[in-house]
């Protein structure tokens, strides 16, 4: 039985079009009672979310998640560690049996009690945060019924398997047609497969990537069929006579590029090569919405994959994302989330990794088309703030040092500056230092009160 307060913040989080994130807190820590409720289009303006690890960062974007879910809101996750696939785990009866299965034996050890009775411990603090928030079994079975939830494993069988390079077919015809659209979903695709093999190469500087770029553009524009074996075969002997103004021997004699060709061979002659060519095809939209139209929290999990195969898929589902939003018609709603856990090493400040300059064409260009960008980092001084200062949101969390929170607070005052806005940084410096697990401090670029809150309890196990 719900009490009075509880009936009342459960009557209040459902709007249409609001994301419920927590309840909110005065400036000594007192909580106020009321919900914070987000307007959804907020979220095309971009968020980033910054948090120490055991700040509650992952609770507060599993939260998120499921509120767009609720509204209807497909969201694509790239997952780093493997802990958002966690939201798959929703109990509309909040039994013990169905927290049994995942509750951590270890810990039923540590505390002397079986397994069993930990997960009727379990279940009952489920229930009880849930009461507190205003939740209950109901939402979470509109949220089962709301979304279709997938964990995809590109290069692995472990999940849906994804087949990143199964084909390389042209993108359709409006970005084959724009040069520019075009030239991004190139630029992409050649970086992924270099950083792949282990090679970094700058987009319109490096050989390497000049040249792979001219062969598929040569490929796609004669309406040819493009595959990885059929790229690494055409690479000895391109179907083109010139790069720029330069023959193409000048350019890259044979001999260097039968060695760029052996060296992407070596890829494809690795064991376990064939899983990056099985599965579902890497395609954005059917990511995003289930063939029967319905929205799906697609978790793409890169937890097993080695850093340079991280790095490689980052980039071309980035890229991919571009060529899919520039594909939609321009909306000021909010139609799909592009949400990225863990974006330690992918928009470094100094550094240029392939994955930074399609990453940075999202926020900068995404909202137009009604796709919101979510990222998230516990190591704030690896971000790289200028290009971040188109981001309208950002959550911030505990942080673990002094330089950590001078860095965020940094970027925060660049983005106020070059949006015009207001910045008090002795207050949110003090507002930041106070803050305890599962607490944040809500910063709007766009002239809105800075709000404390503490996150809501996730309807995920």
């Amino acid at each position: 039985m719900r009490s009075p307060r509880q009936q009342s913040l459960a009557d209040a989080i459902e709007g249409l079009g609001v994301f419920y994130l927590g309840t909110e807190l005065d400036e000594t820590g007192a909580t106020t009672g009321e919900p914070v409720l987000v307007d959804a289009r907020r979220f095309t303006t971009h968020a980033v979310c910054v948090g120490m690890t055991g700040s509650g960062k992952t609770g507060l974007l599993v939260g998120l998640i499921e509120e767009a879910a609720l509204d209807g809101i497909p969201t694509l996750v790239i997952d780093p560690k493997g802990d958002l696939a966690n939201v798959l785990l929703t109990f509309p009866d909040l039994a013990p049996e169905n927290f049994e299965p995942w509750v951590d034996p270890e810990a039923a050890r540590r505390d002397g009690i079986s397994v069993e009775e930990l997960a009727v411990r379990t279940a009952a603090k489920w229930s009880a945060g849930l009461a507190a928030s205003g939740q209950s079994g109901d939402r979470i079975q509109r949220l089962r019924e709301a979304a279709d939830f997938a964990v995809y494993t590109p290069g692995s069988t472990s999940g849906i398997p994804l087949a990143m390079l199964a084909s390389f077919d042209a993108p359709p015809e409006a970005i084959l047609a724009d040069a520019e659209a075009r030239r991004e979903r190139i630029e992409s695709l050649v970086s992924s497969l270099l950083a792949l093999a282990g090679m970094s190469a700058e987009p319109g500087t490096s050989r390497e990537h000049v040249l792979l770029a001219a062969i598929i553009d040569h490929l796609w524009t004669t309406g040819q069929k493009v595959d990885f074996g059929t790229l690494i075969r055409t690479i000895p002997t391109p179907p083109i006579d010139r790069i720029g103004f330069l023959d193409l021997e000048n350019f890259y004699s044979a001999g260097d590029r039968f060695q760029l060709a052996t060296r992407l061979n070596t890829v494809a002659a690795a064991p376990g090569f064939e899983a990056w060519l099985e599965g579902e095809p890497l395609d954005v939209g059917r990511l995003l919405w289930s063939p029967s139209g319905k929205p799906r929290v697609a978790v793409v999990s890169i937890a097993h994959l080695s850093d340079a195969q991280r790095m490689a898929f980052v980039t071309l589902l980035a890229g991919q994302a571009i060529s899919w939003m520039r594909s939609q018609p321009g909306t000021s709603s909010l139609k799909a989330l592009f949400l990225m856990d863990e974006v330690f090493g992918y928009v470094p400040p100094v550094a240029n990794p392939p994955s930074k300059t399609p990453i940075l064409t999202l926020m900068k260009q995404a909202r137009a088309y009604g796709l919101g960008v979510v990222l998230a980092t516990q190591n704030p001084v690896d971000l790289d703030y200028k290009g971040l200062a188109n981001a309208g949101l950002w959550f911030l969390g505990r942080l673990q040092t002094a330089r950590d929170k001078a860095r965020v607070l940094d970027g925060l005052e660049g983005a106020a500056a070059s949006s015009g806005g207001s910045f008090d940084r002795a207050r949110l410096d003090r507002l930041l230092s106070g803050l305890e697990q599962r607490r944040f401090l809500m910063h709007s670029v766009h002239g809105d009160d800075e709000t404390l809150f503490e996150s809501r309890w996730t309807m995920s196990y």
